[in-house]
């Protein structure tokens, strides 16, 4: 993970050079960005900084509907390092663990479940458990946004089991229903900042 200062002065000059190497948290909104975020600028002292998208998820915070964190280009353990995180990654982003289990993982990669879990929480900040649903979470995002497929298409093209966990996974990340974001987005009074409430705008 990138220092504090790094990330700080990346986030407030919106250095393009960062983003996708890691991700704005706002402990007022509890939401998270990328560092190329066009909304006003939070204060230094309400930010904190994670090396994923799946560390601020599990911190408690949600996506934001302006910058899409979904759409962020994978920071470096993602693409091209050749480490076993970065395999697991890759295995993990093509739907290993839709269907198959960490111990199966593990096994492809040629060491135990325990040493992965191990490797994730260093290099990743969550489990392969964790990551794997933010990654079905991304790209049911990225298809409710380019697509006009139903939820029930969207959720199995994800990689959800059933349209069942993908509402109910949806709604404890974004607070709402998969179908919501897709009206507000044809909506001509779309949603301006997902802080939720009403002209809210800002980061604080």
């Amino acid at each position: 993970m990138l220092s504090f200062e790094t990330c700080n002065a990346a986030r407030l000059r919106r250095d393009a050079a960062f983003d996708g190497r890691f991700f704005t948290a706002v402990r007022t909104t509890r939401i998270y960005c990328r560092p190329v975020c066009p909304v006003k600028q939070p204060l230094t002292r309400n930010v904190s900084y994670f090396p994923t998208a799946v560390a601020a998820e599990r911190a408690g915070y949600r996506p934001c509907l302006r910058c899409r964190p979904e759409t962020a280009p994978f920071c470096p353990a993602w693409n091209g390092t050749r480490t076993t995180v970065a395999r697991a990654m890759k295995l993990i982003e093509d739907g290993a663990l839709d269907d198959g289990s960490v111990a199966a993982l593990a096994a492809r990669l040629g060491v135990s479940p325990r040493h992965l879990a191990r490797l994730f929480e260093q290099h990743v900040g969550a489990s392969p458990l964790q990551t794997a649903q933010t990654a079905r979470l991304q790209r049911a995002k990225r298809l409710l946004d380019s697509t006009g497929d139903s939820m029930t298409e969207i959720a199995f093209r994800a990689g959800f089991g059933s349209l069942r966990r993908f509402n109910a996974a949806f709604r404890a990340l974004y607070g709402r229903a998969p179908s919501e974001l897709r009206t507000r987005r044809k909506s001509p009074q779309a949603v301006r900042h997902p802080a939720g409430g009403p002209g809210a705008v800002l980061h604080v």
